[in-house]
């Protein structure tokens, strides 16, 4: 069974976040994805909580809440939830489609998980990158004593490669929660 453009990758990529240092998906977007009520999902995994220990979902405290909500619409006007939202890591999505046992949770889980596997090697990709550009820039800088002026010019070009390695700003929104001291 095909499942090409069941949903586009954009959309699943926008609707994973970055909360207490974990990549995660929100119950109401899943709902969303998943075409159910985002109370039937919640009643699910409540009826199968053993299946959700914390590291597979948690959820949001009401300050996390906020400031999610201040970076994303979630709520149109007039509309409000009871409760603050669960917050599913990548172990969690692919335990729901088990919960929910419907084919549109499993073609979806499927698109989900390539997304997480898609990120997780980008991220691992850059990593590398970084680790490889420090390693040459302390060869360089034990080269660089009475050289001339390539020196600096490759300087240049690692802070360039390091810039585009780097997080941008609208990457670095998404993130909420705390930070660790």
């Amino acid at each position: 069974m095909a499942d090409k453009g069941l949903i586009p990758q954009e959309i699943i990529e926008n609707k994973i976040y970055l909360i207490r240092d974990q990549r995660v998906m929100l119950d109401s977007d899943l709902a969303r994805l998943y075409e159910v009520d985002t109370k039937v999902l919640n009643q699910a995994v409540k009826r199968n909580i053993d299946n959700f220990p914390a590291d597979f979902m948690f959820q949001l405290t009401e300050e996390e809440n906020i400031s999610l909500r201040s970076q994303i619409v979630t709520l149109k006007r007039g509309q409000h939830r009871k409760y603050t939202p669960y917050a599913f890591t990548e172990h969690g999505v692919l335990m729901l489609s088990s919960v929910l046992k419907s084919s549109r949770a499993i073609q979806v889980n499927i698109q989900i998980m390539r997304v997480f596997v898609q990120l997780r090697k980008i991220l691992q990709s850059n990593e590398k990158l970084r680790k490889q550009l420090e390693k040459i820039e302390e060869q360089l800088g034990e080269l660089k004593a009475g050289h001339d002026s390539h020196d600096e010019e490759i300087q240049v070009i690692f802070k360039v490669i390091r810039q585009l390695t780097e997080p941008t700003e609208s990457e670095n929104k998404t993130q909420i929660g705390f930070v660790k001291s």
